[in-house]
């Protein structure tokens, strides 16, 4: 998909589904996959708006992470992308986490102006990007954000919503991959400025999104295929793990980060000679996890 496929009515037009599901012939598996940060259609508006050229705005994508989930449906599990990018309206926040200093008149009193994302500029409409640069060149009405959250967010989590209650009516129980990349260095925004970072990161928000047995499940697979993998550092998880994510109740939640460095070229936002691999590697762990028991995931 192209970068300036749609026109700035793209996610406020009924005929223009701000997401995409793929869906298995049969649902076979309780895993439910999502990609939230992978979309890639940015309205002309919005880019107009940005004080950032077209690649560095893309650098803020989860790029290409659509693609290496791709083989989900074939294996039994729905997989939900979101169409719209990071940078426009971002899915793994609280729906109203937004920074004042960022819009011209007032805003409503409901709005979660504190959380340690809005105080980094990377709230629900981020005001930077990952490596810090400012997103636009002028503040921005309020309105705008409104209808961001409304016509993108909302369906977003609805969609996803529908997915993983569907999943319970039937396995009585999920597994939600969350599915994301990160950069290959810390970024000034993270907690690891600077440092060369490991092949993969799994968040389960330090065992309360999802159960023990079934982070390892996952571990135990990318380190049998040569990963380098730890838990919960520097990504514990984000909204949707957290949101998601009631072990206890049969709803478990696996935030999984990829080093982008495996399978693209950072600064080109383009695929590296790495990604083949990676993509034989990932098909592999979405066929392990399909054979996840529900009983499994059920247990207390």
């Amino acid at each position: 998909m192209g970068f300036t496929d749609f026109n700035d009515d793209a996610f406020i037009s009924e005929s223009e589904a701000p997401f995409e599901i793929s869906l298995p012939d049969v649902q076979s598996s309780p895993v439910v996959y999502s990609s939230p940060h992978s979309g890639r259609i940015y309205p002309e508006a919005f880019k107009k708006a940005s004080a950032l050229d077209p690649v560095a705005l893309r650098r803020s994508e989860d790029a290409f992470v659509d693609e290496l989930y791709r083989a989900a449906p074939d294996a039994g599990s729905p997989l939900l992308l979101a169409r719209f990018p990071r940078a426009y309206v971002d899915p793994n926040r609280e729906m109203w986490e937004l920074d004042p200093a960022m819009f011209s008149g007032p805003i409503p009193d409901y709005i979660n102006r504190a959380s340690p994302r809005v105080r980094a500029g990377l709230g629900t409409i981020a005001r930077v990007v990952t490596d810090g640069a400012n997103i636009y060149k002028d503040s921005i009405d309020f309105d705008e954000a409104r209808l961001r959250i409304e016509k993108c967010y909302a369906p977003f989590h609805a969609a996803l919503a529908g997915l993983l209650d569907e999943t319970i009516a039937k396995f009585g129980a999920y597994l939600l991959v969350d599915c994301h990349s990160m950069p290959s260095v810390g970024g000034p925004m993270d907690k690891d400025p600077g440092l060369d970072r490991v092949d993969m990161v799994l968040g389960d928000a330090n065992g309360t999104a999802c159960a023990n047995i079934v982070s390892n499940i996952a571990r135990e697979a990318l380190e049998s295929y040569g990963y380098r993998v730890v838990m919960n550092k520097p990504y514990a998880g984000g909204f949707t793990t957290r949101n998601y994510g009631k072990p206890y109740a049969g709803r478990h939640a696996l935030q999984i980060e990829i080093n982008r460095a495996l399978y693209m070229d950072e600064d080109t936002v383009s695929h590296a000679p790495g990604f083949d691999e990676l993509k034989n590697n990932i098909d592999k762990l979405i066929s392990e996890l399909s054979a996840i028991d529900p009983g499994l995931l059920k247990e207390k």
